[in-house]
């Protein structure tokens, strides 16, 4: 038996997951299956048989025939029919073989697409398009750009930075990002870090989910939508595989994967591990980055009824990190300015770096424990372990400037970070002083998450829970570089604290049949949040502060799937998001005056999908009303002078179209488009919301035939705000902007790999039209100057891969 793991709502889908299981198994019962049906099944009727035959893991091996009549690179498996008792479907056994079928089909080149079950917006980035599109510097943030409503562009190079993506406007911290099912983030404000965790070789595939999900669906942040990862999983054939690449800026990456393939001896256990590393100068100046990875993932068969999966990665960091530039500067010293390498200068890259450790590991069970019951249980950790060392104003400008002495003010000489002049500056940057802060956050998380299914017939029931404990230790100071002393010896920190998040979400989801074709799926699930603070030195007041407060709500939803027919499906879906407020809520002297609920949404969504062999299609409309949106103001606080309070202040409504459509034109091209319209407004003054584009698009022309695999994909953005103002006012607008990839590869002995092992060269151009727009702000300098950054300059990455069976 191979054993994959069961697929999960809001977790992720397979690339070939193309028809509903109601219906094959509808129309597989009635009759045997017809040439044209078993061409539709060649497509994409694998995953939907184990859709339904892994929760009861009675799986029997069958191998998925890529294109060349060789082995794919995951297994796949082919179901029993269960016992009477459980009311289960009888799964279909007419699959065929995928050979050049599969490849020349919309659905298996389209970059996105929305699988036919789904039943809120999806679209699914296969692994098949990510090893043939995505450099390997990149990650997940650069998986995910080409879907519609996101925006996202690394401002370093594909992967050599830290990037948030925004969904539909909704900013990182606001959507979930999961890796195999299973949720991660920040617990301070639920952000994540695009540069750790993973590698683009240890993925599998990627979904954007934009909306929040059924109740099953966990996380911290149900509220903006899931941006679902999948792990590699083990191939069906034992295998070594040896790659790397070379391009801009010095960008290099390199690597090993070994597979063991069916272990017979150990009940056709299988394991997959990789290892490698990535190093570069990247685009911006001085703002390198080297790292290095490992992952191992380790299915194991207990019987025919149980599987478990072992996970395990770590990832090692080490980059520096400018903070933007501002116009002058971009117009003085060109668009990629970044850091320099001039020690008496604020953005010296050496007192600008962060160094990071982080791992994550699991242990999976998936079981049948007779009657109809199964249950999927992960228990996992993960960590993030940041050490940081920053100036206090990296590419600022007047006060950032070197010194050639130290200032005098009011007869004295001023001691590095004292202020001096009329406008209170900060005595930053001269002999004896480089000024900044040396920060630390270690956190570590222990979760479960956990679910029991059972199917009637006409109804399944799904019961679960998901349960997180997260302790994240904080501390920083200020820092005079230039002798290695803190500046401030009585009280050498300024920030010193245990933050503690206890995160319960139990839930239960009903799915009834009234019609062979239609699934109604009421669910409710309660999420809570025990947030607790024990700082003997609090952020921004610096006193100590020991407080907790507890946050909670009820989160409804209501999905409603039909398929049509075979090829076309349609869902209606209607539910709550929710989002506890922030850790910064709590740096005040008083939590309580934080007149603060946790912010949530009601979500409205319809849609429809199409899949065929010859093209796909799908298309969206949504309404999202925002509520309880928190926002701030200064205010005297007795003894402490002005201070942030955060209060609800209205709401913001989201609202827009979306789709997808892929056209395969025969003889091995596919045309692809997609696009969205969006708006987000808040309530009262109609403002839009920063960064939050109001349109995106991408569009291209894909090739594979023969072992030659090319793309031309273009991501357009629309026009955004860079910020608003506290007034309520949009504020430095950005222009739309562009960027065109192109994606050539060759597989040599694709079709015989008797001949010698099927090597892969791949050469991938980035931003081919080599523009340098300004596309994002990034804030300010310590006198209010804005800053910006710009599109990375045309980039060429060459690549090759070795895979070798034995």
């Amino acid at each position: 038996m191979i054993a994959t793991e069961s697929p999960r709502r809001g977790g992720g889908y397979s690339e070939d997951q193309m028809l509903h299981p109601i219906l094959f198994r509808q129309r597989s019962l009635r009759r045997p299956m017809g040439r044209k049906a078993r061409s539709l099944a060649s497509t994409g009727l694998v995953c939907a048989g184990v859709f339904y035959g892994l929760s009861a893991a009675h799986a029997a091996p069958v191998t998925e025939m890529s294109s060349d009549g060789g082995p794919a690179t995951a297994p796949v498996t082919k179901t029993k029919p269960r016992r009477a008792d459980t009311q289960a479907p009888v799964v279909a056994e007419q699959i065929e073989t995928i050979g050049r079928t599969k490849v020349d089909s919309a659905a298996y080149q389209a970059p996105t697409k929305a699988p036919l079950e789904a039943f809120q917006p999806t679209s699914v980035i296969s692994q098949h398009f990510i090893e043939n599109n995505i450099p390997p510097s990149g990650n997940y943030d650069t998986m995910v750009a080409l879907a519609p409503s996101v925006m996202t562009i690394g401002s370093n190079g594909p992967g050599l930075a830290e990037n948030k993506v925004s969904v539909r406007g909704f900013s990182d911290g606001q959507y979930n990002v999961l890796f195999d099912g299973i949720p991660f983030a920040d617990g301070n404000n639920f952000t994540h870090h695009t540069t750790a965790y993973y590698t683009a070789h240890d993925l599998g595939g990627i979904s954007v989910d934009r909306g929040p999900g059924d109740a099953s669906t966990m996380g911290y942040a149900t509220f903006g939508g899931t941006i679902s990862v999948d792990g590699k999983t083990p191939t069906e054939r034992r295998g070594v595989e040896a790659y790397g690449s070379m391009g801009a800026w010095n960008t290099y990456t390199y690597g090993g994967e070994f597979n063991s393939g069916r272990m017979k001896k150990l009940n056709n256990a299988s394991f997959v591990f990789d290892a490698g590393g990535v190093q570069s100068d990247g685009y911006q100046t001085w703002s390198g980055q080297q790292r290095y990875n490992f992952y191992g993932k380790w299915i194991q068969p207990i019987n025919d009824h149980t599987t478990l999966t072992f996970m395990g990665l770590y990832n090692n960091l080490t980059q520096y990190v400018p903070p933007g530039a501002t116009l002058g500067e971009i117009a003085e010293f060109g668009p990629n300015y970044g850091l320099s390498d001039n020690k008496n200068s604020q953005n010296y890259y050496k007192y600008n770096v962060d160094t990071i450790q982080t791992d994550m590991s699991y242990i999976g069970l998936n079981s049948d424990i007779g009657g109809g019951w199964t249950i999927d249980n992960k228990i996992y950790t993960y960590a993030y372990y940041h050490h940081g060392h920053n100036e206090n104003d990296v590419n600022g400008t007047t006060q950032a400037r070197y010194l050639d002495s130290a200032p005098v003010s009011k007869g004295n000489v001023v001691a590095c970070g004292g202020t001096y002049g009329a406008s209170k500056m900060t005595y930053n940057s001269g002999p004896g002083c480089e000024y900044g802060q040396a920060m630390r956050q270690d956190y570590r998380a222990w979760g479960d998450t956990f679910s029991v299914n059972r199917d009637f017939g006409l109804a399944k029931l799904k019961l679960g829970f998901w349960l997180e404990h997260q302790t994240d230790t904080r501390q920083q100071g200020n820092i005079n570089w230039a002798t290695g002393q803190f500046t401030n010896q009585k009280q050498p920190l300024n920030r010193l604290m245990t933050l503690e998040n206890l995160s319960a979400q139990p839930y239960v989801q009903l799915t009834f049949r009234p019609l062979p074709n239609l699934e109604i799926s009421p669910g409710f699930k309660y999420a809570l949040m025990v947030r607790q603070i024990n700082a003997p030195v609090n952020q921004k007041t610096g006193t100590p502060l020991y407080y907790n407060q507890t946050y909670g709500a009820p989160m409804p939803s209501l999905n409603v799937h039909y398929m049509v027919n075979r090829n076309w499906s349609a869902y209606l879906q209607i539910a709550r998001g929710f989002l506890a407020p922030d850790s910064a809520y709590f740096y005040t002297p008083n939590p309580s005056a934080n007149k603060v609920s946790p912010e949530n949404t009601m979500n409205y969504q319809i849609g429809t999908a199409w899949q065929s062999r010859q093209f796909t299609l799908s298309g969206d409309i949504y309404y999202i009303n925002f509520s309880n949106f928190v926002t701030s103001a200064n205010e005297n606080i007795p003894g402490y002078g002005p201070m942030t309070v955060y209060y609800n202040q209205g709401g913001v409504n989201y609202y827009g179209i979306e789709g997808e459509a892929s056209y395969h034109l025969g003889a091995g091209f596919t045309l692809f488009a997609n696009g969205s319209l969006n708006q987000s407004k808040t309530q009262g003054t109609g403002a839009p919301i920063a960064n939050a584009p109001d349109a995106t698009a991408s569009g291209g022309m894909i090739y594979e035939h023969g072992g030659l695999y090319a793309s031309v994909i273009d991501k357009w953005i629309g026009a955004r705000a860079g910020k608003i103002s506290s007034t309520g006012q949009a504020q430095d607008g950005l222009d739309p902007f562009n960027q065109l990839d192109v994606s050539i590869g060759y597989t040599f002995n694709h079709d015989n790999v008797r001949r010698g092992p099927p090597i892969k060269l791949q050469l991938h151009v980035t931003n081919l039209a080599d523009s340098k727009k300004v596309f994002s702000y990034a804030g300010t300098t310590a006198e209010g100057e804005s800053m910006w950054n710009t599109q990375p300059g045309r980039g060429f990455f060459g690549s090759i891969s070795v895979p070798i069976g034995f």
